[in-house]
């Protein structure tokens, strides 16, 4: 990345808007970019914890905001508009991970993590393109996972959901490559948030912090392109074993223990109030 002089210099004064900001990786992400002197807007679903996040970082708009509403969230981004300026970067940050066997996970769940997943971000991507193309400029950052390049155990309909947003992504990208909007895609491995809660992590591989993901995303705004890969382990994991025969790829996968991370050697009573809080029960 640039020195930090240049940084500033590009990211100085742009607005950007970040769902799921109230904690992990949304706060970070508003963290370190309005330290860089960034007008910031953070939404959340969790009207409390939002506002605690957007007062103590001394934000000017921050607030609730439910991606999987249309209404909410076109408001959301009028609010921005009218308060800050025209929006120059959407990170699309918001999303849940809850774990188990698709066996015993119920319609509902399922349902909810492909309306946040999903069509959250596709929401949000189409609301922030019809006003940035009008404009030929702007850059859509949908946060994914290396999840959406792999398939784990315990987590079917989570790695759906971001096979869905990277192809989502690459396609809009395409779509508008001529237009001065771009559009990026984010692919952390599992990052230590309340997410990965209760969870062992990958034998050998090491979970990144949320100020990691923060950098790189503040990588993209500066040099923008189409997707990164965190941490770079892992990153290079991911696609070498893209080049491996499956059976040896699955192996490996056995022999670092991820058909149990997040199944058999989960933390129930640890990641219950992630649990209960993604599915919509607290």
């Amino acid at each position: 990345m640039a020195n930090a002089a240049s940084i500033g210099l590009k990211v100085r004064d742009k607005v950007v808007v970040i769902t799921g900001g109230a904690r992990g990786i949304g706060l970070a992400t508003a963290t370190a970019l309005h330290n860089l002197g960034a007008k910031v807007a953070i939404g959340d679903v969790d009207e409390v914890r939002v506002k605690e996040s957007g007062a103590a970082l001394g934000l000017d708009v921050y607030g609730k905001l439910d991606v999987t509403d249309a209404h909410s969230f076109s408001e959301f981004l009028d609010e921005v508009e009218r308060q800050l300026g025209p929006i120059d970067v959407l990170v699309n940050n918001a999303g849940i991970m809850p774990v188990g066997r698709i066996v015993d996970e119920p319609d509902a769940v399922t349902r909810r993590i492909l309306d946040i997943n999903v069509y959250g971000v596709i929401l949000g991507s189409k609301l922030a393109a019809q006003r940035m193309v009008p404009r030929k400029s702007g850059h859509v950052i949908n946060v994914a996972s290396l999840a959406g390049e792999l398939y784990i155990v315990g987590l079917a309909t989570y790695c759906a959901s971001k096979h869905a947003v990277l192809a989502f992504t690459d396609a809009a990208r395409l779509e508008y490559h001529s237009s001065g909007v771009k559009f990026s895609a984010v692919l952390p491995t599992f990052v230590n948030t309340e997410l990965v809660a209760g969870t062992p992590g990958m034998k050998g591989f090491r979970n990144a912090e949320p100020a990691e993901i923060a950098d790189a995303i503040v990588g993209l705004i500066v040099r923008p392109k189409p997707r990164v890969r965190i941490t770079k382990a892992a990153g290079a994991m991911v696609v070498s074993q893209k080049f491996w025969p499956r059976r040896l790829a699955e192996g490996l996968n056995r022999l670092l223990g991820g058909e149990h991370v997040f199944t058999d050697d989960v933390d129930v009573e640890k990641r219950r109030a992630y649990e209960a809080r993604a599915r919509g029960e607290d």
